[in-house]
């Protein structure tokens, strides 16, 4: 074989195997593009209070006064920063003269160390109203009346979540964050646990009254990628999970020179189920998609008395990706460099 012959042998073998590693490739990853996402979604978020027998449950359901959530996302490497807030100029965010006034305010970070995820967050909820007021006041007229409303009733939550990815080839944050792109259709179990403290303060007829909960839960989930069109740019993610765990709580009333009295403490077996279903649209640049969300935790109060912390919305979204400016790309250099797990 003569040496330009072999030459365009060896070249042919190269491109070909090349061509071969780029095909199988599962995961396209945008880790070193700066991305920004804007979302809205339907936050709506209530607690359900039943009592009574089975066959006659009454049921009070407390919700807040923000229907319309904005959230603004940063993505860069393997860190997602979300914060969210809920406009009074957008739909649903200003009935204050029959619900009342609600304040809602949401900070979470996302890591992605290797096929781990980890979630932090910290939110803050003000002002409840009674949204089945007809269950309770048969006399009670919609659009007119006003509802019976907890305008100190004020809810702090510090909390986050530990996930695993357990099939190496599914790529989690395609469907979480958009930092990647699942490029096969693909599906894993997702074991995770999930833990919170929440703070509960209200004021009630001039009497101070707290609560402090402290939950925890193991969970295991599965999530499905299908990936579809010939340049594979559209995805359909559902998923489902289900877990259970506990709940350690301490609640007290308060007098006016600060001391504590009515002291109870109480533990509850919690369970909990979510679904969810994304569907996006990917390029090197821009990305838009919706998602619909379902997540749901139930636990006995007492004999006869059970609570549910419903949060039911639908998520629209659409970002942009860019190359990092040189001083995000050097001052995350030199933070990597202290803590490399970054």
């Amino acid at each position: 074989m003569s040496p330009k012959s072999l030459a365009v042998f060896i070249f042919s073998m190269v491109t070909i195997l090349a061509k071969a590693q780029i095909d199988t490739t599962k995961i396209k990853s945008y880790a070193d593009q700066v991305m920004v996402r804007v979302n809205f979604d339907t936050n709506i978020e209530n607690y359900v209070y039943t009592e009574g027998p089975e066959d006659k449950p009454l049921e009070t359901i407390l919700s807040i006064n923000n229907k319309t959530r904005a959230s603004f996302s940063i993505d860069y490497r393997i860190i997602s920063a979300t914060v969210s807030f809920t406009p009074s100029f957008l739909p649903g965010n200003n009935d204050d003269e029959l619900k009342g006034n609600s304040a809602y305010a949401d900070l979470r970070f996302r890591f992605f160390p290797k096929r781990f995820i980890q979630t932090v967050y910290y939110k803050n909820v003000k002002g409840f109203y009674i949204e089945n007021m007809k269950d309770l006041d048969p006399d009670w007229r919609e659009g007119k009346d006003p509802y019976f409303q907890f305008p100190d009733l004020r809810i702090q939550s510090f909390g986050g979540s530990t996930a695993y990815v357990m099939k190496k080839d599914f790529s989690l944050k395609s469907i979480y964050t958009q930092g990647e792109w699942q490029k096969e259709s693909r599906g894993s179990w997702v074991p995770f646990l999930d833990y919170d403290l929440s703070v509960f303060r209200d004021i009630l007829n001039g009497q101070k009254s707290k609560e402090t909960q402290y939950s925890f839960g193991g969970n295991m989930g599965y999530f499905y990628n299908w990936v579809l069109g010939s340049k594979k740019r559209v995805n359909i993610a559902p998923n489902v999970s289900l877990g259970f765990g506990g709940m350690f709580s301490s609640s007290w009333d308060i007098r006016n020179d600060g001391t504590k009295f009515n002291k109870e403490n109480t533990q509850y077996l919690i369970f909990k189920f979510a679904t969810g279903l994304h569907i996006g649209y990917n390029t090197d640049r821009f990305i838009f998609g919706g998602k619909f969300n379902v997540n749901a935790y139930a636990y006995n109060e007492k004999y006869n008395q059970s609570v549910q912390n419903n949060n039911l919305y639908g998520l629209i979204y659409i970002g942009y990706r860019f190359p990092p400016p040189k001083v995000i790309q050097r001052n995350y250099d030199k933070i990597q460099k202290k803590i490399p797990i970054l």
